[in-house]
C-alpha cells in the first residue's frame, strides 16, 4: 500500500528560500529583516502553533535601538516602550546609590511580546512570512569539517502540524530556536557553564501605591534579591529570587515585597506570573559550515542588566549581513567565518558580566555584604557609573583586531586614545547621530536608511585641499563597487574619532570600523579590503 502523504517527505521548490531560519523571536526575526532589506530570499519556521503572549525580556539598549531605527521602526518602539532613565540600588531597604542614564544611553523597556509584533510587523513589510507549527526533525548534508567553499546545501527535514514531513533545501540555516535548540543539538556542540541553585521567579502587575514610572529598583539584602522595572501602561515587574523547589504566587511575591522592597506598595491585578531557573552557558560553536546559530540557542545568562535578547538581536545582525554579501558574490565565503568569534567573545562576556552582577544580589556572609555596598557607594560617589553606561548600552562593544593591517603605521596618538575608556578603536561601532546630536555619520550616510541598508564605506579624512591623496584613496576602493567613499574633514572628524591625522576609515555595514589608517596606509588600506571583500580583479569579474 502506497504510504500516506502525511508521512512521506515532501521536497519544497530549491528556488523559494536560500536561507532557512528555525526560530521566529527576535533573533530570527532580524536575521530574516536584516537579509529580505538586502534582497536575499528567506523562510521562517517556528513549532509554536501562535507568537508568544508572554512579556518576556524587556530592556532594548541603544546599541540595539540603532538596529530598529535602521529597520525604520524607531518610533513604533519609542511609542510602545517606556525609557528607564535610571538604576537604583539598595541594601536591606536603605538606598545605597542611584545612576542616571544620559539621554543617548538610557535603554527602552518594551515586553518582548511588543518587541516580537513590531519585528514581525517589519518583516511582513518586507515580503516575508512566519510559518507556524512547523518543527525541525534534522538536518541533512551536514559537513563537519566546517568548511563552507566547495560544499553543497543543507537539507532540512520539517514535520508540520497535520503530521506531513517535508524535505527542503537552503544555502545556510540559521538556528534561533531558544535555549533548547534543535539546531545545536544537531551540530554536536557543547553549551557550557551552569546553572544557579537558586530558583527565580516573576510577577508583572499594576499596583497600589506609588513606583518611580522610569526606573530600575535592586533590593538586595541576605534573604535575597529583588528587582522592580517599569513596564508601559501602569505595569511593574517584580523579580525575586526563591528558595530551591518553592514556587511563586501573587500572594507569596506580596510578602517578599514587604519583606525586601518598597513600602506602601500592593500588588493588585496580575499579568503575568512565572517562576523558572537561571543559566549561564554558551555553546562551543556559534558555526558548524553552512550551519549557523544566534540568540538564545548560542548563549544564556542571567537577566542581570537586561542584556539577553540585545545580545541575540546583534548576533543576528552581525551575520545577516554577511551572509547575504556571500550569497551576491559580494565577499568570500570566509567572510562568515568572523561571525563565530567575534559573537563567542562577545558572549562569554556578557555570561561573565551578567553573573557577577547576579552573584552580588546573592551574598550573604556579612563580610561580603559590606564590600559589596561600599562598592556602589563608592561608583555613585566618584563617577565611576559613566565609565560602565556605556558598556551597558552597547556603546563599548568592539570586535578586537586580528592583523596589524587594520591599523595604523607607527606610534600615534590613536594608539593611546584606543586604550582609553570610549577610544575609537578598531572594531568599535563608527560614530552615529543617536550618540551625539547631528553626529557626522549619520551627515555621511554611513547608517543607511529603513529603505536602503548600509554598505561598506570609506570615510576619508583630509586636512585642508588635500586633493591628490583624497583622489588616490578613493581610486583605490573604486575596484570595489560596493565600497562608497565619503569626504569627512579633519577638523569635524577630530572630536568623533580622536584622529588628528589625515587618513581613512573603513566601515562595515553593521556600522563597526574594519580598520583605519593614516596617509601612509594605502597599502595597509589594500590589504584589508582583499581580505573582506576578495581580490578586486575577481570583484570585476562578477
Amino acid at each position: 500500500m502506497p504510504s500516506s502523504s502525511a508521512s512521506r517527505p515532501q521536497a519544497e521548490d530549491p528556488e523559494a528560500h536560500e536561507v532557512l531560519i528555525v526560530g521566529a523571536g527576535p533573533s530570527g526575526m532580524v536575521a530574516a529583516c536584516e537579509l529580505l532589506r538586502r534582497g536575499v530570499r528567506v523562510r521562517v519556521v517556528d513549532r509554536a502553533p501562535a507568537p508568544s503572549p508572554f512579556p518576556k525580556a524587556l530592556l532594548v539598549w541603544p546599541r540595539s535601538i540603532d538596529l530598529f531605527e535602521d529597520l525604520g521602526v524607531l518610533a513604533h518602539l519609542r511609542d510602545a516602550g517606556t525609557q528607564i532613565n535610571a538604576f537604583s540600588y539598595f541594601s536591606e531597604r536603605r538606598l545605597l546609590a542611584s545612576f542616571d542614564f544620559p539621554q543617548h544611553l538610557s535603554p527602552v523597556c518594551l515586553p518582548q511580546n511588543e518587541t516580537e509584533r513590531i519585528l514581525r510587523e517589519r518583516m511582513e513589510a518586507l515580503g516575508g512570512k512566519v510559518e507556524r507549527g512547523v518543527r525541525l526533525l534534522t538536518l541533512e548534508g551536514l559537513d563537519f569539517s566546517g568548511r563552507i567553499a566547495g560544499t553543497g546545501d543543507v537539507t532540512a527535514v520539517l514535520e508540520h502540524e497535520d503530521g506531513r514531513v517535508e524535505r527542503t533545501g537552503a544555502r545556510f540555516v540559521i538556528g534561533a530556536d531558544g535555549a533548547g535548540s534543535a539546531v545545536r543539538g544537531l551540530l554536536g556542540g557543547g553549551f557550557t557553564g551552569n546553572t544557579y541553585e537558586t530558583s527565580f521567579a516573576l510577577v508583572d502587575t499594576r499596583i497600589k501605591g506609588f513606583l518611580p514610572p522610569d526606573q530600575a529598583l535592586y533590593y538586595q539584602s541576605p534573604a535575597g534579591a529583588l528587582v522592580v522595572v517599569a513596564l508601559p501602561d501602569g505595569v511593574f515587574r517584580f523579580f525575586c529570587s526563591l528558595p530551591p523547589g518553592e514556587r511563586v504566587t501573587v500572594e507569596r511575591m506580596q510578602r517578599i515585597v514587604d519583606e525586601r522592597g518598597p513600602a506602601g506598595v500592593t500588588l493588585t491585578d496580575p499579568v503575568w506570573v512565572s517562576d523558572f531557573r537561571i543559566h549561564a552557558r554558551h555553546a562551543d560553536q556559534f558555526q558548524l559550515g553552512r550551519v549557523f546559530i544566534v540568540g538564545d540557542a548560542a548563549h544564556v545568562h542571567s537577566p542581570a542588566g537586561g542584556q539577553g535578547l540585545n545580545t541575540g538581536i546583534q548576533d543576528a545582525h552581525n551575520l545577516a549581513w554577511k551572509m547575504a554579501a556571500v550569497l551576491h558574490g559580494k565577499a568570500p565565503s570566509d567572510l562568515l567565518r568572523t561571525y563565530g568569534p567575534e559573537r563567542a567573545a562577545v558572549a562569554r562576556r556578557v555570561v561573565r558580566d551578567t553573573d557577577i552582577q547576579t552573584r552580588s544580589w546573592l551574598v550573604k556572609r556579612p563580610t561580603a555584604v559590606v564590600a559589596r555596598d561600599a562598592a556602589f557607594r563608592l561608583a555613585e560617589r566618584t563617577g565611576l557609573f559613566r565609565l560602565y553606561a556605556p558598556v551597558m548600552a552597547g556603546r563599548r562593544l568592539a570586535y578586537p583586531a586580528v592583523r596589524q593591517t587594520q591599523l595604523p603605521t607607527g606610534r600615534t596618538s590613536c594608539h593611546l586614545r584606543s586604550r582609553l575608556p570610549g577610544g575609537l578603536t578598531v572594531g568599535a561601532v563608527f560614530p552615529r547621530s543617536l550618540a551625539v546630536p547631528a553626529g557626522f555619520a549619520g551627515t555621511a550616510g554611513l547608517a543607511g536608511t529603513a529603505g536602503e541598508p548600509a554598505g561598506w564605506t570609506l570615510a576619508v579624512t583630509c586636512r585642508g585641499d588635500a586633493v591628490a591623496w583624497r583622489e588616490q584613496a578613493r581610486a583605490l576602493a573604486a575596484a570595489w563597487p560596493q565600497v562608497r567613499a565619503v569626504d569627512l574633514s579633519a577638523r569635524s572628524a577630530r572630536t568623533e574619532t580622536g584622529c588628528r591625522h589625515q587618513g581613512y576609515y573603513l566601515v562595515r555595514p553593521d556600522g563597526h570600523v574594519a580598520a583605519h589608517g593614516h596617509a601612509g596606509d594605502l597599502d595597509r588600506l589594500h590589504v584589508e579590503l582583499t581580505h573582506w571583500l576578495g581580490p578586486a580583479d575577481r570583484v570585476a569579474a562578477r
